[in-house]
């Protein structure tokens, strides 16, 4: 079983700033990719940034120039820095890891964390 947590969502003003973190625990070999996506009410999921181990960050439009992905692979965390934040940021942001386990790889989502930004 592999697990994700996310914690630091809640509200912050237009032009704020907030920094999410996600934690991956269970039976894993490795975590090879980790990133974050969210979903607008009404809206369809979206990415917002990946980052494979060893690799470059890959961001959506609406991100590059405002929010960064990092990674500590010693903690298997993943955090996602968000500046100058508007309110379409708005949505439940959700983490993923593709993750190595004993019988092959496995793609976890975590359980969610709503950002609201306030004008």
């Amino acid at each position: 079983q592999v697990q994700l947590v996310e914690s630091g969502g809640g509200a912050v003003q237009t032009g704020g700033s907030l920094t999410l973190s996600c934690a991956a625990s269970g039976n894993i070999a490795s975590v090879k990719k980790m990133g974050w996506y969210r979903q607008a009410p009404g809206k369809r999921r979206e990415l917002v940034a990946t980052l494979p181990n060893g690799g470059s960050a890959t961001y959506a439009d609406s991100a590059k120039g405002r929010f960064t992905i990092s990674r500590d692979n010693a903690r298997n965390t993943v955090y996602l820095k968000m500046n100058s934040m508007k309110p379409e940021d708005t949505a439940v942001y959700y983490c993923n890891a593709e993750v190595a386990v004993a019988v092959g790889n496995l793609d976890a989502w975590g359980q969610g964390t709503l950002v609201t930004v306030v004008s």
